[in-house]
């Protein structure tokens, strides 16, 4: 028996390393230097908790070895104090969290996700005068759309941009809240309805990458994924040109039919885009006659400002001294509080 449970203990480790081996770890291996910079952070974060974990497991494996029943071994457990102990044990924690204080704080502002990118790579700066890729996503149900307002295309599923060059998302949702995430480009940024999102990112390499939704949003949650393709400026105008042959426009009332929600959809693209339909996706007023939440709240705005310059909505309230006399002592009730 002892001999066959070791035979089987060997087995599913064998085939746990073997399904390791397939494992593809992009989140540690990224092509976009946003995402290396953000790998960078993970490790050095993880090694400087490491240098308290590490030893602290290897002092309780050595104690319990040192004390056990079996070794005899002097021991002495009424004692007070001790600097020099003290010092290790609070010393170097603090000093981690510093550290890591440090580079968290760093990191945050750098590689916000509001921020233009400053550099293509390490060493590589962007050229002054470069214009980045903007492209628009929406997430809807179940599915991707990406708008490239440079070109006045749009594709489902199916999202590309040259290598080397700053990429500037926009980034909203059809209905309920969603994460776009592309592991090996940058991190996860969420998309909600009715608000607008921004992520700056780059991709140093050419190759076809995945992404997918990372935030639970229904049945089809699991099969809302599309390919990023990362491409030579060449090859990136020749998808371009694909994209506008491919004929047929993202109307608004195309997009409503492309808003119900569906599983597993192909990839499409759309040769011509309706003008301002991300605004519209934003605003929730692609259907025709809705009014845009922006012109809702700019006329509750105006309204709430001509409240306040009304005749009379300036002056002061009145005292209660002046409004009305103060009611007689017997009158007011009295609040006891229980211990």
């Amino acid at each position: 028996m002892p001999k066959a449970i070791l035979l089987a203990r060997l087995a599913t480790a064998t085939g746990a390393l073997a399904l390791l081996g397939g494992c593809d770890m992009v989140v540690m291996n990224p092509m976009g230097d946003v995402a290396l910079q953000q790998r960078d952070m993970v490790v050095i974060a993880t090694l400087l908790m490491l240098l308290i974990v590490v030893p602290v497991i290897a002092l309780v494996a050595i104690i319990a070895w040192r004390y056990r029943e079996s070794a005899n071994a002097h021991y002495e457990p009424d004692w007070d104090h001790s600097t020099q102990l003290e010092l290790v044990i609070w010393s170097a924690p603090l000093l981690i969290i510093i550290c890591l204080g440090a580079i968290t704080w760093t990191g945050t502002h750098l590689l916000d996700p509001y921020r233009p990118l400053d550099r293509i790579s390490a060493g590589k700066p962007v050229a002054p005068g470069t214009k980045p890729l903007e492209v628009q996503v929406v997430s809807l149900d179940w599915k991707w759309l990406f708008i490239y307002p440079e070109y006045g295309i749009a594709t489902v599923n199916e999202l590309a941009a040259p290598v080397d060059r700053p990429i500037s998302f926009r980034l909203t949702s059809s209905s309920v809240m969603n994460a776009f995430y592309v592991p090996t480009l940058a991190g996860m940024i969420y998309t909600m309805p009715s608000m607008e999102t921004r992520l700056q990112a780059v991709i140093n390499k050419a190759g076809d990458y995945e992404g997918f939704s990372a935030n639970y949003s229904g049945a089809g949650f699991s099969n809302m994924r599309f390919r990023f393709h990362g491409m030579s400026d060449a090859d990136f105008a020749g998808w371009v040109a694909q994209a506008r042959a491919a004929g047929g426009e993202l109307s608004r009332a195309r997009y409503l039919e492309l808003e119900k929600p569906s599983e597993k959809a192909p990839v499409m693209r759309f040769g011509s885009v309706a003008p301002a339909l991300f605004d519209a996706v934003t605003n929730q007023c692609v259907k025709p006659g809705t009014p845009c939440m922006s012109d809702l709240m700019q006329k509750d705005a105006g309204h709430a400002a001509g409240m306040e310059h009304m005749p009379g909505m300036d002056m002061p309230m009145p005292k209660a001294s002046e409004s009305q006399p103060a009611a007689p002592a017997s009158s007011v009730p009295q609040h006891h509080h229980a211990n």
